[in-house]
């Protein structure tokens, strides 16, 4: 059995988060004055794009990426549930990958 690549560890991830609902504890919840919603948002953006475009992102996509993952890692100590922890770590797991392919 092959090793799994990063494109295909990400599109199984992708699909899981699509399957999941957002968590409704965490709308309109900003830990460190952080607005979960738009992080969610802005990490799926540029996961979508990358995986759309075969492993492409822009360079403004990629700044955007990049800042999301730092503001993730402020905010994941901050969680205490753990559905929603589930969710943030699956979407900051994409993230990490999309970056380190790119």
């Amino acid at each position: 059995m092959g090793r799994t690549t990063g494109a295909e560890a990400a599109a199984r991830l992708w699909q899981e988060h699509l399957d999941a609902p957002f968590p409704a504890g965490l709308r309109g919840v900003e830990p460190a004055g952080i607005d979960i919603v738009l992080l969610d948002a802005d990490i799926a953006g540029c996961v979508s794009t990358w995986l759309n475009k075969g492993g492409f992102l822009d360079g403004e996509r990629h700044g955007i990426l990049r800042d999301r993952i730092e503001e993730w890692e402020r905010v994941l100590p901050l969680l205490k549930e753990t559905g929603h922890l589930r969710y943030c770590r699956r979407l900051l797991q994409l993230a990490h990958i999309v970056k380190t392919e790119l």
